[in-house]
């Protein structure tokens, strides 16, 4: 079976505990209302406030389970914050079953020799930097699930590079190599399964700026390229990890 043709059972997350990054908007927000919508309980981490409370109506008004809110930039997050936000998740879940690090941003689309080292630094900042000090945070509460899944988002530029991708690219090579070191760390003396999904073209804001000449509505939309998500969220993919796998 194919991540992208899985059919996820509607209780697969029953009870499952789940921090979502950039849950505000895009495919963070239709993961976050997936994964409730099977049983977990969301913690919503984005920098925008008003996005994330309407994320948090729309599950409640489905039904799900009441999230848990954390307001953060990644851009500005230090290591202070990351563990205000375990200590917070500690206190309330005594866990993390899922943790998928959805937050990215695009930068300067340009070549190397014109890129400016602040937007490089900001991209590298949120897309890696943050990714990392979030992980090594939260390590030991996923440590404490019977069995928790770390998705770490990708894209078909940080498994070839191609030109004009600049910082984004790189960060996203990096990407998958944290992934592949952590997993390979932790495949034989944990629970905790580490993967990387790339969920290629998509109708987002951040498509939309990376190709504003591309007619967005010939690209799924973000509640279309779920299935994968959900497969690697779900105890349906325990034992498999260090993997790269594309969600279409």
């Amino acid at each position: 079976m194919r991540p992208q043709d899985y059919q996820a059972p509607d209780d697969l997350l029953r009870d499952k505990v789940i921090l979502v990054t950039g849950a505000g908007d895009g495919i963070g927000r239709a993961a976050a209302l997936a994964f409730a919508a099977r049983g977990a309980t969301l913690i919503l981490l984005g920098r925008t406030v008003e996005k994330l409370e309407a994320v948090y109506d729309a599950i409640e008004s489905a039904g799900g389970a009441q999230p848990a809110l954390f307001p953060l930039d990644l851009t500005t997050a230090t290591e202070q914050d990351c563990e205000q936000l375990a200590s917070a998740i500690g206190e309330t879940f005594g866990r993390l079953d899922g943790l998928l690090h959805n937050a990215s941003l695009l930068g300067e689309r340009r070549p190397i020799a014109n890129s400016s080292l602040s937007a490089w630094q900001e991209v590298m900042q949120v897309n890696v930097n943050a990714a990392f000090l979030l992980t090594r945070t939260l390590l030991p509460l996923l440590e404490q699930a019977p069995q928790a899944s770390v998705v770490f988002t990708s894209s078909g530029v940080g498994r070839r590079g191609r030109a004009y991708w600049g910082a984004y690219a790189v960060s996203k090579f990096a990407t998958e190599g944290l992934m592949q070191v952590l997993a390979d760390e932790l495949e034989n003396t944990s629970r905790v399964r580490v993967n990387s999904l790339n969920p290629g073209a998509t109708n987002t804001a951040m498509r939309r700026s990376a190709y504003p000449a591309e007619d967005p509505t010939r690209n799924p939309s973000p509640d279309e390229i779920l299935p994968a998500y959900l497969y690697l969220m779900g105890d349906d993919s325990v034992g498999m990890t260090g993997q790269a796998l594309d969600a279409q």
